[in-house]
C-alpha cells in the first residue's frame, strides 16, 4: 500500500492562545494529504464527499513539526477511502515523535463536468 507524507511546521497563526494547533487547521491539512493520495491513486481529478470522525489524540505545540501519513485504504467503483495519521515531531532532543490525530476521509474521482467515474482497484 502505498503512503503519501506531507510535512508541516507549526506557525504562531496557525495556534489558538493556548499555543497549539487549530483543529480545524489540522482538519484541513488531513484532507489535503488525504486528497494527494487519492489523486495518486485515481490519476483523476477527485473531491472530498465524507469525513469520518477526526480523533485528536494529543496537542500539536506551536513549534513542532507535522507528518501526516495517509493511505488509500479501500476503493469501490468511484470511490476510495483515506486513513490519514498526524504523527508531531518536537523539536526537543529526546523527545519521541507522536500520533496526535487520526481520521478517514472518502474521495470520489470525477469527470470534466463532476460525474463519477470508475477508479483503479488496489494493487
Amino acid at each position: 500500500m502505498k503512503e503519501t507524507r506531507m510535512v508541516y511546521p507549526v506557525f504562531p497563526g496557525e495556534t489558538n492562545h493556548y499555543g497549539t494547533l487549530f483543529g480545524g487547521t489540522a482538519m484541513a491539512w488531513m484532507d489535503q494529504a488525504a486528497f494527494v493520495a487519492a489523486t495518486r491513486h485515481a490519476r483523476r481529478k477527485v473531491v472530498t464527499v465524507h469525513s469520518d470522525a477526526v480523533d485528536f489524540k494529543r496537542p500539536v505545540p506551536l513549534g513542532s513539526i507535522v507528518e501526516l501519513v495517509a493511505r488509500v485504504i479501500e476503493v469501490g467503483r468511484t470511490s476510495m477511502r483515506v486513513e490519514v495519521e498526524m504523527w508531531v515531531e518536537p523539536i526537543e532532543v529526546g523527545r519521541e515523535p507522536y500520533l496526535a490525530a487520526k481520521g478517514g476521509f472518502v474521495l470520489v474521482a470525477v469527470d470534466e463536468v463532476g460525474r463519477p467515474v470508475s477508479v483503479p482497484p488496489l494493487s
